[in-house]
């Protein structure tokens, strides 16, 4: 399997690398130019196309020939780069390729999901400081990810709690909505959040889903799995 890595320099990037090395996968990467010195413990296993990953131009290159594209959401700045990475995917992913995105818990596909007031005041407070400061744009992911599930194309959306470091647990469980009991301890270790999005690629199941991920070993998800 060809798979094209948008946002590959960064942390939850860099463990998708890996872990779709580790299943023999031919990985493309892309991230800005910058960055590209972040990839170099992959060099000679990758190929790495660098450039704003908001660019149609690099997209296209990117993803031409490849059977899945996993793509980082990064709402960076107030000019729709979230936006523009994911309309480039969308339009230039092969026909039938696998597209499996990341983004987080405050994105809703139904608007089932039930939110805490803690998670509440972080999207409104932060989000709001962080738009002013002209830093992170959350209504930018948003945008993107309602041209996502509105698409014909094979997605996913994937949608993490907060994340932390550490050994891997192993594959998180998920849910449909937030708010459901199993999802309640909200942490995932990012190791694994990457080894959802590349498992992701060959799961049919999960082909116009969006779900919403907590690691396997917390312990909301230890006493779900008490109960069944």
């Amino acid at each position: 399997m060809r798979v094209c890595i948008v946002g590959a320099s960064g942390k939850l990037g860099q463990y998708m690398v890996q872990h779709a090395l580790d299943r023999g996968y031919e990985v493309v990467g892309v991230c800005r130019q910058e960055s590209v010195g972040k990839l170099d413990r992959f060099k000679g296993r990758i190929a790495v196309i660098p450039g704003a990953t908001d660019d149609p131009e690099v997209i296209k290159c990117a993803v031409a020939g490849c059977d899945g594209v996993l793509v980082v959401m990064t709402p960076v700045g107030v000019n729709g780069y979230s936006t523009g990475t994911t309309q480039a995917v969308l339009d230039y992913a092969p026909p039938g390729a696998r597209l499996v995105f990341s983004c987080g818990w405050h994105i809703t596909r139904d608007g089932q999901d039930v939110y805490s007031w803690k998670l509440k005041v972080m999207v409104n407070v932060f989000g709001r400081l962080a738009r002013l400061a002209r830093k992170v744009d959350l209504d930018d992911q948003v945008e993107a990810c309602r041209r996502v599930f509105a698409s014909d194309t094979r997605w996913t959306v994937v949608r993490g709690s907060d994340l932390e470091e550490g050994e891997s647990q192993g594959l998180p469980v998920w849910s449909e909505h937030v708010g459901d009991p199993i999802l309640a301890s909200n942490l995932t270790r990012r190791v694994d959040f990457a080894l959802f999005m590349v498992e992701a690629l060959e799961n049919d199941e999960l082909v116009h889903e969006a779900p919403a991920i907590v690691g396997r070993e917390t312990p909301a998800a230890l006493a779900h799995a008490a109960r069944e």
